[in-house]
């Protein structure tokens, strides 16, 4: 199973395929559109093999690769899937060519402009390349580097290739919000950067590398840290994990460190816009559960009640703020605000079923945005305008496009019988186990998301048909091809998230194994054998 480099193949393939694609001359658009394609379709091929192999019963890293990079610093090239990692991958792999097609016309300035197509589409592929990696390296200098580098082509997507709109005042606006979301997470890499590299000082103290060079093998650090020989003061050790957990509360973003992501996803293009808020920022979520906790057990117990905090104001912050936004977009993004609040309020619940829950809510929180914000991108070019209120009765002109708005709108606020619902209730429960006034609070936000979804769609969808709507088209087969499978995902998942939670549920059984947490003790006790149940509605 291991013979074949299958982890290699999965990230150095866009890479390739982002070189060939810049290669192709600017002038055949098509054939670099259709090759990026065919990457993606590629690295999903592998993606699913890779996902089909993986046996959850087994090993906790599996497809293990590892070989010598600098060994003078205990720097290795290592790379390995656990079960949360492979769902990622697999939800990446599975992004990436619908957002090739959805914005298979993005490079496309507004009035008709022309941008370069091959550039744009090499970005894309490699922004995938960089966040693959990053799910599945194994050793810690190698997973910063790649966390960094994302970056830069994300910074481009956005200032080079904004979202296509005639309003001269947002495309003045993009390069500032391209601008803003590169500082904003570069400023919470160079406080992670001090945190990897005091990590490396108490690795070599400890004498975990060869000689007197420490290391940064996630495997070894972990298991020194979480059996005492990891060294360091507590206030070290708490300053490390706050160094970690900034940049991760940044890329994922938690509040108040969140401003930077609404004006980075207006301003992208729906497909760019799409594979920062399901992907990219997946990265720092995936950071908290592999490296704060595995980490740093300890401190992330000890700070665990004030990230819950956060946590539940930014749930609640996100969606009364989506309530009152008149941007159709900018509501959009807020709501991933309040949506990244529940997956790390169900990490640091660090109890099974929130922790499960999260994993599964980072996989469905990827495929309901991008219907949602995908399907509004169609809206929002064929409208020339973001405002809502410049919408109106669009369900009589263009029937399929406001359906599915509204099967993914619906997905958003965690209807049951969609995929969000489940996640959601297992952070919930799994929450309200140890932390009751959370996890009521978090509740109280379901209220709200279903203010901010059906208001949205009654303003957008329903009445009568305003002017400048009367001849908007219906959603044209590629784009239905972008929006069916995503539904049918939503769908599927929602009934049935056993195979998602087969994989995840040993990866956070190992986590919550590995720094000492366990489930809370029932508050009632079970009746002891051969005493008499209590009669069925009865009380005594």
């Amino acid at each position: 199973m291991n013979s074949f480099p299958w982890l290699t193949t999965l990230w150095l393939a866009p890479a390739v395929g982002a070189a060939v694609v810049l290669a192709v001359p600017a002038a055949h658009r098509n054939v670099a559109r259709a090759l990026a394609f065919a990457v993606s379709i590629g690295v999903l091929a592998v993606a699913v093999t890779v996902t089909v192999r993986f046996q959850p019963g087994g090993e906790q890293y599996q497809f293990v690769e590892s070989h010598e990079w600098i060994p003078a610093f205990g720097v290795g090239y290592t790379l390995g899937l656990d079960g949360i990692a492979t769902v990622l991958v697999l939800l990446t792999a599975l992004l990436m060519p619908l957002l090739i097609l959805a914005g298979w016309h993005d490079d496309t300035a507004a009035g008709g402009g022309r941008r370069s197509a091959h550039i744009y589409m090499a970005l894309m592929l490699l922004v995938e390349s960089m966040v693959l990696i990053s799910f599945l390296a194994l050793d810690i200098l190698l997973f910063y580097i790649f966390f960094e580098a994302m970056l830069i082509p994300m910074y481009f997507l956005v200032g080079g290739f904004g979202a296509r709109t005639s309003d001269a005042a947002i495309r003045a606006q993009r390069s500032r919000a391209a601008v803003k979301f590169l500082l904003y997470n570069l400023f919470g890499g160079l406080i992670m950067l001090a945190a990897v590299i005091g990590l490396y000082v108490l690795t070599a103290q400890a004498g975990l590398g060869e000689g007197s060079a420490g290391t940064f093998d996630l495997r070894t650090v972990v298991a020194a840290a979480n059996n005492g020989q990891l060294g360091g003061s507590t206030a070290v050790v708490n300053a490390l994990f706050l160094g970690f957990m900034f940049a991760f509360a940044v890329k994922a973003p938690l509040w108040p460190l969140h401003t930077w992501l609404p004006d980075a996803a207006v301003s992208a293009t729906p497909s760019s816009a799409v594979l920062m808020m399901a992907v990219v920022d997946k990265v720092g979520t995936f950071g908290m559960l592999r490296y704060c906790l595995l980490l740093f057990p300890l401190a992330s117990d000890a700070f665990a009640p004030l990230v819950i905090t956060l946590a539940v104001i930014g749930i609640v912050y996100g969606a009364l703020l989506a309530i009152g936004q008149t941007d159709v977009m900018r509501l959009i993004a807020y709501t991933s605000i309040s949506h990244f609040g529940f997956i790390i309020l169900g990490i640091f619940a660090m109890t099974t079923q929130a922790q499960s829950g999260a994993a599964l809510y980072m996989v469905n929180h990827g495929l309901s945005t991008a219907a949602l914000f995908l399907i509004a991108g169609f809206l929002v070019s064929r409208r020339g305008t973001r405002m809502i209120a410049e919408f109106g009765g669009v369900q009589k002109v263009a029937p399929v496009l406001a359906g599915t708005f509204l099967i993914a709108g619906l997905a958003t606020l965690s209807l049951p019988g969609l995929a969000p619902f489940v996640s959601e209730f297992l952070v919930l429960i799994g929450t309200f186990a140890k932390y009751k006034v959370a996890a009521v609070v978090a509740t109280g936000a379901l209220v709200l998301a279903a203010i901010y979804v059906l208001w949205m769609y009654q303003r957008m969808m329903t009445g009568p048909v305003k002017k400048g709507n009367e001849h908007l088209r219906d959603l044209v087969p590629r784009e239905l091809a972008v929006v069916v499978p995503l539904l049918v995902a939503l769908l599927a998942l929602g009934f049935y998230p056993k195979p998602v939670l087969d994989l995840v549920d040993p990866a956070v059984g190992h986590t919550l194994s590995t720094i000492g947490k366990h489930d809370p003790a029932p508050t009632v006790p079970a009746p002891e054998a051969g005493a008499a149940a209590p009669p069925a509605g009865g009380h005594k």
